[in-house]
């Protein structure tokens, strides 16, 4: 009688394990912005497969697009797990770009020393908000709502008293030669893809050379952070620091969880994701303006809700934060090849976030049933 019992004792530790695997695929935040990612790139396959856009120039720009707005997400969905919100992370970035161009271009500093001030800059701006959130206990959407407005003033009074101007241009031959430009600027994998052009495996400009030159450098910077904080997260305390942070606070200060220092070292974080940010495009364009950035904050926010974290905190991911970027930056290009007029594209993001939002609550109340 027990050996008859057996296999059937084993075909119910087969559906217990049938039950865990489905949980566990559906409790992964970045579930959403995978299906949404696949969709959108079916889509714009059937509508702009043949504009160019899939072409590699085509794949390269929306992924230029993608990945600037990939590194800024990357950081702020750290903060949101941990509960919390950036503001002033838009405006962060006008300010870093201008306190990288106005040395260079009114006291003669290299690029290492005005990219080591901004950053300096970056630690003090995330310190002190982080500091005023969890000494005042004010919520940080009104703590850095207000550093929104103090950095941008900042910027636009600062550069117009240096340089008469709203913006700083003419930065390009000053760092044209240095050997810390390549690292946020420019492309990389040139001679591969010079390769490519010649065996005709890609297109290429009338004298022979590809009109995609390499990846972008902004490209690496977003996989590369992409990575180290899902590790971060995942594998390591201070990951599961941020997680018990953002699910309960009163839980996590019990279990010996130094919720104040999570939340200031993100804050820097977010803040240094910026500046990072800003230096791509100060190099990249040359110039800095003092309205880089504008609205930066929500289109992160936006991303990272679209890749599946929470607005309450204490559940998402950095992948879905890459994939919610990508998605932004696949529909932002989309758009302008298939030739819609690009007043749609907010009416579009609007809907993205309200979508994602629905499909999260969806997800953790079949992922609570389940249990």
């Amino acid at each position: 009688m027990a050996e008859r019992d057996l296999p059937v004792a084993r075909d119910a530790d087969e559906r217990v394990r049938e039950v865990r695997l489905l949980v566990k695929i559906l409790s992964r935040p970045e579930l959403g912005a995978l299906a949404g990612t696949i969709l959108i790139f079916l889509f714009f396959g059937i509508v702009a497969g043949d504009s160019g856009m899939f072409s590699m120039k085509g794949i390269m720009i929306f992924l230029e697009v993608s990945a600037q707005l990939g590194i800024l997400a990357v950081f702020v969905s750290l903060l949101m797990i941990a509960g919390e919100f950036d503001l002033s992370v838009g405006s962060m970035i006008g300010f870093a770009g201008v306190a990288i161009a106005i040395p260079m271009q009114q006291f003669g500093w290299p690029l290492w020393a005005a990219i080591t001030l901004a950053f300096g800059l970056a630690v003090v701006v995330g310190y002190i908000n982080g500091l005023i959130v969890v000494r005042t206990k004010l919520p940080s959407f009104i703590v850095t709502l207000a550093a929104l407005f103090i950095l941008r003033g900042l910027t636009l009074g600062i550069t117009r008293l240096m340089t008469g101007r709203t913006q700083v241009s003419g930065l390009r031959p000053l760092f044209e030669d240095d050997w810390l430009a390549p690292l946020f600027a420019g492309d990389v994998f040139q001679s591969l893809f010079l390769w490519l052009a010649s065996v005709d495996a890609i297109r290429t400009r009338t004298d022979g050379l590809p009109l995609a030159p390499g990846v972008p450098v902004s490209v690496i910077w977003w996989l590369v952070l992409s990575a180290l904080a899902t590790w971060l997260l995942l594998r390591t305390k201070f990951g599961n620091w941020i997680f018990a942070t953002g699910g309960d606070v009163l839980a996590a200060r019990n279990a010996g969880v130094p919720v104040e220092r999570v939340k200031i070292l993100l804050f820097i974080g977010t803040a240094c994701g910026a500046t990072l940010f800003a230096a791509i495009q100060v190099l990249d364009a040359g110039s800095a303006d003092t309205q880089r950035g504008l609205l930066k904050e929500f289109e992160a926010i936006i991303a990272v809700v679209v890749g599946g974290t929470l607005l309450t905190g204490g559940y998402g991911s950095a992948v879905g934060a890459a994939l919610g970027a990508l998605i932004f930056g696949t529909v932002q290009m989309g758009i302008f090849f298939t030739g819609v007029n690009t007043d749609w594209f907010k009416v579009f993001v609007g809907t993205m976030v309200l979508v994602a939002v629905l499909f999260n609550n969806f997800i953790r109340r079949r992922m609570t049933e389940a249990r």
